[in-house]
């Protein structure tokens, strides 16, 4: 079997972005289907496994994200290179220099996201130009000088940009990547999955690998009516006034939709007291998840959130193995824990 990190590498080399996101569901479907854990895709794409439990009066629903931050081609520029248009919220900054697939309808390409003034040899502006849709560009690694010419190679608008994740675990436990947020969670899951298949849970459990968080609405359907706690698992902000770290699991007490359900979220604090669980309590302030996004549409259950810490959301990334077991422990023992009060 796997480790669960050997999982989040494997998930992270997947390109996935809001939108386009069939190869990873499918590769997931595959593993299950290789382990005989039944699984269904839903309308919107994304992917269902219910495990029995001896509560089947009332529910559990618990998701990961596997969709991640993104672009589309938004125009063609006189000289060939590409104009995007970013899918998930972050700042151009955040990807300027880093390499990207193009994937066209029929063929993937890769290129370069960079500045149209880069060069300091010729553009006085190069270090001060604004980080935006009109300075940031792709340079595709293709003999191309004309919107006839890159139209020609089959590239056009509304195209999917995948950013390559340069994954990298080091000696000392950290994780490099881009897309922990949120494969760090749907290794989790899947791990749990493949090895707890032959267990029955005190609580029948849905867990749903979520296609469309990054836009805000992943999870808010596919929830069975006796659902009665909604779990994310979802990554931890760290940054100034944050208490999250990557050694421990955070668990979120506010984000920017409001409270999490306070029951719920004692429950989680008490599991990680007495299983001696390292955790932070903290607010996300300019955050929402799967699981806020159910309560806007009008979910009727507890919700909670927590997660691995991750360094730098939505840029290049890193956590620690340490907060990879703490939130692994905290889904084990939540999971097999009777529900909240």
């Amino acid at each position: 079997m796997k480790t669960t990190v050997q999982l989040l590498e494997e998930l992270t080399n997947i390109p996935s972005p809001t939108g386009d996101t069939q190869s990873i569901i499918s590769h997931l479907g595959s593993i299950l289907d290789e382990q005989h854990i039944p699984n269904h895709k839903t309308n919107k794409g994304g992917l269902m496994v219910t495990m029995p439990g001896e509560n089947d009066n009332e529910h559990r629903f618990i998701t990961a994200h596997i969709d991640t931050l993104g672009a589309m081609v938004r125009a063609i520029k006189p000289d060939g290179r590409l104009k995007i248009d970013l899918i998930g919220g972050f700042n151009f900054n955040a990807i300027e220099g880093e390499y990207c697939t193009i994937h066209s309808e029929n063929k993937s390409f890769t290129g370069t996201i960079m500045m149209h003034q880069t060069s300091v040899h010729v553009y006085r502006d190069a270090g001060t130009a604004k980080r935006n849709q009109e300075n940031i560009e792709i340079r595709l690694d293709e003999k191309t000088s004309s919107i006839e010419e890159t139209r020609a190679l089959g590239i056009e608008v509304g195209d999917f940009v995948s950013f390559d994740p340069r994954t990298e675990i080091t000696s000392s436990g950290f994780i490099k990547s881009r897309h922990l947020d949120d494969k760090v969670s749907a290794a989790i899951l899947l791990q749990f999955l493949i090895q707890h298949k032959e267990e029955k849970l005190p609580v029948t459990t849905h867990f749903f690998f979520s296609n469309n968080e990054e836009i805000g609405y992943g999870g808010n359907s596919n929830i069975d009516p006796r659902v009665v706690e909604y779990v994310a698992v979802d990554m931890g902000a760290m940054g100034d006034d944050q208490q999250t770290d990557e050694y421990t699991v955070s668990i979120c007490v506010k984000d920017a939709s409001g409270p999490y359900h306070l029951g719920l979220r004692k429950h989680l604090k008490a599991l990680c007291d007495t299983h001696d669980i390292p955790y932070q309590l903290d607010i996300y302030p300019f955050y929402g998840s799967d699981a806020s996004a159910a309560m806007k549409a009008g979910a009727d259950v507890k919700h909670g959130l927590f997660g691995a810490g991750i360094e730098s959301s939505h840029a290049l990334e890193r956590t620690h193995q340490e907060s990879v077991d703490a939130t692994e422990k905290l889904v084990t023992h939540y999971l097999f824990s009777p529900l909240s009060e």
